[in-house]
């Protein structure tokens, strides 16, 4: 691997802003907010609108919604009984 081409990582926590869960990992994010993790140390916080904590896709709660009836109109414009 070539040396300085590479992004700094450094531990960072993302908290999920629907449901308040939060996770270590490394990024290249940075943040003015900090939070104090389980290990006595302060890290950097982001704060996200989804994670898989709180994505229907991942919680099961995923829904189709035709609302406005787009599929019968397709078919009704396309023939398709």
């Amino acid at each position: 691997m070539k040396n300085g081409i590479h992004p700094d990582y450094h531990p960072v926590v993302f908290r999920d802003a629907a449901t308040g869960t939060q996770f270590l990992t490394r990024s290249t994010a940075t943040s003015e907010s900090t939070v104090e993790w389980s290990d006595g140390r302060t890290y950097p916080l982001i704060t996200v609108d989804v994670t898989s904590d709180s994505h229907p896709f991942w919680t099961g709660a995923q829904r189709v919604m035709d609302t406005e009836g787009r599929v019968e109109r397709f078919k009704r414009r396309y023939g398709m009984a």
